[in-house]
């Protein structure tokens, strides 16, 4: 068995927790998920099975999706509803959609987050949430992400009370934390805040129609037709520029040569999946850092038979 199968991360596991549960269930080791999702969020986990592991990193850097929650009038250690608070401030003015949307757009684009310290990031050898869980906080590298898009999700055109809540939908590059971005959102309207609440709706071309649940796991087992819910490792790739050979490159990339970029690849910065004239992915080639003009093998896909 091998491919991408896009699952739908339930409330309470981690992604280490669902990739534990599913060998258990599919009776196979070789299986990785492509991004960690903390406990409380739920939503879009492409897991490889398989050969598909190769490709797990391209998945994981490929763009995201999220609707979320943040929480303006008090803030909290980990940035979201499961930390205890630190700051509390209540809301004592009327906001609106209208400053909320021109926050929002102020949001978009490229700008700076400083990871939170409940978060995996390693400074000195060191993840942050082990520093963290000592009740230190220490200085961290700050970091470019990109917003590419950023709107409130919401019908009202105002909120009261001591705490205000509202949805918002992103889609975002990789790195980008929405925890920190709730907590960005709150700061540009005066007020401490938190995410309280995160759904991952894609990740790569992969969306909440393809997933399955851990129940619709187990069924389609039963009835013997997994297999249809289970997409080629080019479905995971289509967010890469492509390169398409015939069978003579084809049998130097199956030997790891080296290639001559095409025109339309010179200056491509992205990997480059070699593909045969029917869209079988054979290999991952990336520019050559020493020779311009030529590409070479990142990884090796499938050996052609």
């Amino acid at each position: 068995m091998e491919g991408i199968l896009p699952l739908w991360k339930p409330k309470g596991l981690t992604s280490h927790d669902c990739v534990f549960r599913l060998r258990k269930i599919l009776h196979m080791k070789r299986i990785g998920h492509t991004g960690t999702l903390d406990p409380d969020v739920t939503g879009v986990l492409p897991i490889c099975l398989g050969r598909a592991t190769k490709v797990a990193e391209y998945i994981t850097d490929a763009g995201k999706e999220y609707v979320g929650e943040v929480t303006i009038g008090y803030s909290t250690t980990t940035e979201d509803r499961s930390g205890e608070k630190v700051e509390e401030k209540k809301v004592t003015e009327t906001v609106t959609r209208d400053r909320i949307e021109a926050i929002l757009n102020d949001l978009t684009g490229t700008i700076t987050q400083t990871p939170p310290m409940y978060s995996a990031v390693k400074v000195n050898g060191r993840r942050l949430y082990e520093y963290a869980r000592q009740g230190l906080v220490i200085e961290r590298p700050s970091r470019q992400v990109n917003i590419y898009s950023l709107e409130l999700i919401e019908e009202w055109k105002e909120l009261k009370g001591d705490t205000v809540s509202f949805r918002f939908k992103v889609s975002c590059s990789k790195g980008t934390y929405i925890r920190t971005l709730a907590v960005m959102i709150g700061e540009n309207l005066g007020y401490p805040a938190h995410m309280s609440d995160l759904c991952r709706t894609r990740s790569a071309a992969f969306t909440e129609k393809e997933c399955v649940t851990f129940d619709e796991l187990e069924e389609y087992i039963e009835k013997g037709v997994l297999d249809k819910h289970i997409y080629p490792i080019e479905e995971a790739l289509l967010h890469l520029p492509k390169y398409e050979i015939n069978d003579t490159l084809a049998l130097k990339v199956r030997n790891g040569s080296v290639l001559e970029a095409p025109a339309h690849l010179l200056d491509e910065q992205e990997p480059i999946v070699i593909q045969t004239t029917l869209g079988e992915a054979l290999a991952i080639y990336i520019q050559h850092p020493t020779k311009k003009g030529l590409i070479k093998p990142s990884k090796i896909l499938k050996i052609l038979e």
